[in-house]
C-alpha cells in the first residue's frame, strides 16, 4: 500500500506561478520535481477545500490549468468528524479562526488517515513550531497524525 498524501492547495499554485522572485521560482522547481514522479510512489487524494479554492483563481487561464493537476485524484468527503475536527483546531487556537481554511485541510488530512499534508503553507501547516500541539490534537481526538511537510520534505524516492 502506497503512503497517501493529501494534496493542499499551495501544490498547483506554485506548480503554475508566474511569479519570478528567486523564492517562488525554486518552490515552482522544487512542485514540478516532486510531481513528477509522485503518483508512482504516493496515493495522492484531495479535497473539495482544495478544488474551491483554487477555482476562485483570478485568472481563467491558470486556474484551469491548476485544476486539470487535480481531476484524476479522489477527492476525500468532509463529513461531520471533519468538520468537528477543523472547529476543534480552531477553538484550540492551534489554526486561524476560518474554519473552512488551513483547519479544514488538516482535519481532511487527519480523518481520512493521511500520511502527509503536501503544502507550502509553512505559517499554518508545515510548522514544526505547531507539530507537537496538533499530535495531542488529534490523540485526543482519536485522529491519526499526518505528517505535515513541503515537497523539500517529502522528495519523491528515487527510481
Amino acid at each position: 500500500m502506497l503512503p497517501r498524501v493529501y494534496i493542499e492547495t499551495t501544490i498547483p499554485s506554485f506548480y503554475y506561478t508566474r511569479r519570478s522572485d528567486p523564492e517562488s521560482v525554486a518552490r515552482r522547481r522544487w512542485t514540478k520535481r516532486w510531481w513528477a514522479h509522485s503518483d508512482e510512489h504516493y496515493e495522492l487524494v484531495t479535497s473539495p477545500v482544495t478544488l474551491d479554492e483554487l477555482e476562485r483563481g483570478s485568472i481563467k487561464r491558470l486556474r484551469e490549468r491548476r485544476l486539470s493537476m487535480l481531476r484524476t485524484l479522489p477527492v476525500l468527503a468532509i463529513s461531520e468528524q471533519v468538520l468537528s475536527a477543523a472547529e476543534t483546531y480552531v477553538t484550540e487556537r492551534i489554526m486561524p479562526a476560518d474554519v473552512a481554511g488551513d483547519a479544514l485541510h488538516l482535519a481532511l488530512a487527519s480523518v481520512h488517515a493521511c500520511d502527509y499534508l503536501l503544502t507550502w503553507n509553512c505559517r499554518h501547516l508545515a510548522n514544526e513550531n505547531k507539530a507537537e500541539r496538533i499530535a495531542l490534537i488529534n490523540q485526543r481526538l482519536g485522529l491519526p497524525i499526518p505528517r505535515l511537510v513541503t515537497p523539500l520534505q517529502l522528495p519523491p524516492p528515487e527510481k
